[in-house]
């Protein structure tokens, strides 16, 4: 037999007052518990809106992704003119931005060329809505930083898994992911190599017309790179990934 609920009567404003002093404890398990509580009993109002987006906050921080992704979606889908609603997708690029960490997480396996950086792709989809649809937001700021930093990170995935390609010896597979890589993220610092790697790998192909049209942007774009006299050895500390040479 169940133990009697101890919020049994309580008001929308009580359970919401404990649902806070749990969270200024900390105590995420406990806030989602009333927050969980207020909503079912409660479900319209204004209380109810701020628990919603409350719950998406407490699963975060208690390193639930799905049932966080769940619940800022369903906020932002219940309440699309909500006066949050710059809060609700910044929380939810943060959710997305956590999961990866930048897309250390991703570069660490050992299976690259199978791995889809989901996560980043959909934070900064999340920090873009922010930044174009709440251009004065006190989340603005802040967002474009990471989209910045997601853009870097996820070209440098792009260029990673390239390699990957060439030291295999799938060099169409490789000169396919430093393409996109140029095409989607052109201003990423990653772009040098990926031009790079398009030149080597259309020369493994035997492509001379599309090795040398890759060959011409690089030296566009890059006069000086030290890429044009071959592999450039790497600083393997910093990431601890990458191999000094293909």
């Amino acid at each position: 037999m169940e133990p009697p609920d101890e919020t049994a009567g309580w008001s929308v404003e009580r359970l919401y007052g404990e649902a806070s002093d749990a969270m200024k404890d900390r105590d995420w398990q406990k806030a989602i518990k009333f927050l969980e509580k207020l909503e079912a009993r409660f479900p319209y109002g204004r209380f109810a809106q701020q628990a919603q987006l409350d719950l998406a906050f407490c699963h975060y921080k208690y390193d639930e992704r799905a049932a966080a992704i769940a619940a800022v979606d369903r906020f932002i889908k219940l309440h699309p003119n909500h006066e949050a609603l710059d809060y609700a997708y910044y929380l939810k690029g943060l959710i997305n931005f956590t999961e990866d960490q930048g897309l250390f997480s991703l570069l660490s396996d050992p299976d690259m060329a199978e791995r889809d950086p989901r996560s980043a792709r959909e934070a900064y989809a999340a920090f873009r809505e922010v930044v174009t649809r709440f251009p004065d937001s006190k989340y603005a700021e802040d967002s474009r930083a990471r989209m910045r930093y997601l853009v870097n990170s996820l070209a440098r995935h792009e260029v990673y898994v390239a390699r990957y390609y060439m030291k295999r010896g799938a060099y169409l597979a490789a000169a396919n992911r430093a393409q996109r890589a140029v095409e989607e993220y052109p201003r990423a610092p990653a772009t040098e190599e990926a031009l790079f790697i398009m030149v080597k790998a259309y020369d493994a192909l035997n492509i001379p017309d599309l090795r040398d049209d890759a060959a011409r942007v690089m030296k566009l774009n890059f006069p000086d790179s030290p890429y044009h006299k071959g592999p450039v050895k790497r600083d393997v500390a910093w990431w601890k990934l990458w191999d000094p040479d293909w």
